[in-house]
């Protein structure tokens, strides 16, 4: 496993993260990409005092999609574990 550096730039300010593969650095940027998407379009919509309010109400609108994906995985999961139980006990009864 090679680490190495790279530099991305978040509200203005470069950051420097060490990182692991090339699929991380993809995410990585694509994510830097997508907040400055997001500062921009809320700069835009919203009345801010600085960057630290833009930041504030964009994690809480990436905090709230995460959790609200979450969710949905954890309601698909329950609800496919239930359906295999029910398969696994169908093909069960009909063994004997």
């Amino acid at each position: 496993m090679v680490e190495h550096y790279i530099k991305v730039t978040i509200a203005n300010r470069p950051y420097r993260l060490k990182i692991e593969s090339e699929e991380d650095e993809e995410v990585i940027r694509k994510s830097a990409e997508h907040i400055g998407k997001l500062i921009s379009e809320y700069s835009s919509k919203y009345h801010y005092n600085d960057f630290q309010d833009l930041l504030a109400m964009i994690s809480l609108h990436l905090a709230n999609n995460s959790l609200s994906l979450q969710s949905q995985i954890d309601y698909r999961d329950g609800k496919l574990i239930g359906n295999l139980q029910e398969i696994d006990e169908f093909l069960n009864a009909q063994e004997i």
